[in-house]
């Protein structure tokens, strides 16, 4: 049984954090960006690891919940409590640091506040590349991405969050401190404590810093739009660029004609430079190292693609600012879908070669069940969809709140018998816990509570988040 938080509890820390830790949560620290859940607790924000430790071994030792907040920009209910007794919340936004930078060994040590966006600009000063790339990236905090195991847009040539990170620094439940920062690419000793904590979402330990690789920027860089005819073709597309270029492929983008719908919808200003707007699109980035001009390739896989009747019509980017503009298309359909507001949105993953089967099914069930309006895009190339569901223009969603579970739970039945995920990328947070309680390998949730268990006995660490509390 925890304990609330309470004013008298932070009294007991005030001789022992200085008073810029003492801060009124907000709303930004209270709600979640999709508005179903809204938090409640009290906010302690720590401007060093040692103030991490010190914040946990006291509410240890007082029984009180402790809920890590980044930027804010989970979708799955992570970062807010809505029930049981208030936690504190842990916000890490003053621990935002990039600590050093190491361009021959392609790593930089950044702490666990530390914005996306500044990371990325951190490697581009040292002449290198962050890879993990996503719509959040203005906000969203390094400790929170590797929490959740962050994906984006270019996981399928350079791999999820946990791919980017070599070491650790984490406050357990307790308050200490694990110092695993290594920068080591090969470090054989013992059980991998590291990928314990990516992906925990806060509830196994703290993450105050890691320790990130850079890349290689490629020496040139190419998009383009390309029409196919079907999500089949997208996966025939795809191998068929693999074939020309091989891993260069960066990013492939998989579009329905209903996403940049949704933007002139919305009165958002990107817009598809295809006339007429196809019912299926792919977004195609290449990263080349010299000597290889990504247009000519693009050109040379359309063209084929032409030839194997998989394409009819594209364009290929000539610019910076042409790539910019075919890029913004695909970043601002999550806005456009948050303007609209979905009955049921679903971050799901099934394997290729099934996923134009998924689609083909699931269209049907779900306007079984209405008037409904399907939004699928995603991450073709890793197999992530973000296949959303809406009402018909005209009409809210809160009309449609009686088939809400419904939607979800065949979308969720579906992904799970093609053998996918109905978490790709986001994480379960509270959200989906009942789902992972579902979906989930029974003997892999008993290792999963027994771990929970060891780590922090008295669950103390974002309470009731991946797993019931």
């Amino acid at each position: 049984m925890l304990n609330p938080a309470t004013p008298e509890f932070l009294d007991t820390l005030r001789d022992k954090l200085p008073e810029a830790a003492f801060r009124m949560a907000g709303p930004e620290h209270l709600e979640e960006p999709r508005g179903r859940y809204r938090g409640q607790g009290l906010l302690l924000a720590p401007g060093s690891t040692q103030e991490v430790a010190t914040i946990l071994k006291a509410c240890h030792a007082a029984r009180i919940g402790v809920v890590p907040h980044g930027g804010g920009t989970g979708l799955v209910g992570g970062q807010v409590m809505q029930g049981g007794v208030a936690p504190v919340i842990l916000s890490l936004a003053r621990m935002n640091a990039i600590r050093e930078v190491y361009p021959s060994e392609n790593v930089m040590v950044a702490e666990a506040g530390a914005i996306l966006a500044d990371v990325q600009q951190a490697a581009r000063g040292a002449g290198r590349m962050f890879p993990l790339s996503l719509a959040s990236e203005g906000s969203a905090r390094i400790g929170g991405l590797l929490s959740t195991n962050a994906g984006g847009l270019n996981v399928l040539r350079y791999g999820n969050a946990r791919a980017q990170c070599l070491g650790l620094e984490v406050v357990t439940a307790q308050g200490e401190v694990w110092h695993g920062l290594t920068r080591l690419y090969k470090d054989n000793t013992g059980y991998d404590l590291r990928d314990l904590m990516i992906g925990a979402e806060g509830t196994l330990g703290i993450i105050t810093a890691a320790a990130l690789r850079m890349a290689p920027v490629p020496a040139a860089s190419g998009t383009a739009l390309l029409q196919v005819a079907s999500p089949r073709a997208a996966l025939d597309l795809l191998a068929l660029a693999r074939d020309r270029v091989g891993d260069n492929v960066t990013a492939f983008e998989l579009m329905h004609r209903q996403g940049p719908e949704f933007l002139i919808e919305a009165g958002l200003e990107a817009r598809v430079p295809l006339d007429p707007l196809p019912e299926w699109m792919v977004l195609v980035e290449l990263g080349l190292p010299e000597g290889l001009a990504p247009e000519e390739s693009l050109a040379a896989i359309f063209e084929a693609a032409v030839e194997r009747g998989i394409s009819e019509d594209g364009v290929i980017a000539s610019s910076q600012a042409q790539a910019e503009a075919l890029w913004a298309v695909r970043e601002t359909i999550p806005e456009a879908n948050r303007r609209i507001g979905s009955i049921s949105s679903h971050d799901i993953s099934v394997p290729l070669s099934a996923l134009p089967d998924f689609i083909a099914q699931g269209g049907p069930m779900l306007r079984a069940l209405g008037d409904v309006r399907i939004n699928c895009f995603g991450h073709l190339g890793d197999g992530n969809l973000h296949y959303n569901v809406f009402p018909p223009k005209g009409r809210d969603r809160g009309e449609y709140e009686d088939i809400r579970p419904r939607v979800k739970e065949i979308v969720h039945d579906l992904a799970h018998a093609f053998g996918g995920s109905v978490s790709a990328e986001h994480g379960i947070g509270r959200l989906k816990v009942g789902e992972l309680e579902r979906y989930g390998d029974p003997v892999k949730l008993a290792m999963m509570r027994a771990i929970k268990a060891a780590l922090d006995p008295s669950g103390i660490l974002n309470p009731g988040a991946v797993l019931r509390g």
